[in-house]
């Protein structure tokens, strides 16, 4: 069951680039403060062999896709000004 947490005196630079990663990521401060824990804390707990697993399986999902670096390029800016 969640818990709930409240951090004081969090030092200003920390929560500058908390708030700066919660709005790259479009998430709110908690949102963000929760993936930043799981990644340090739960980090370990994943072997390189499960992470292995996890990319291959990714991967497979995919299929036979293949993209050109050209196609790669057009994604990246398709939408943009």
């Amino acid at each position: 069951m969640p818990t709930t947490l409240t951090l004081k005196n969090i030092p200003d630079e920390v929560y500058s680039h908390l708030k700066a990663a919660a709005e790259m990521h479009r998430r709110s401060l908690n949102s963000e403060a929760i993936v930043c824990f799981e990644t340090v804390l739960l980090l370990g707990k994943v072997t390189p062999g499960e992470r292995l697993a996890r990319a291959r399986e990714l991967r497979a999902k995919l299929g036979t896709v293949k993209f050109e670096a050209s196609d790669i390029d057009t994604y990246k800016h398709q939408g943009r000004p």
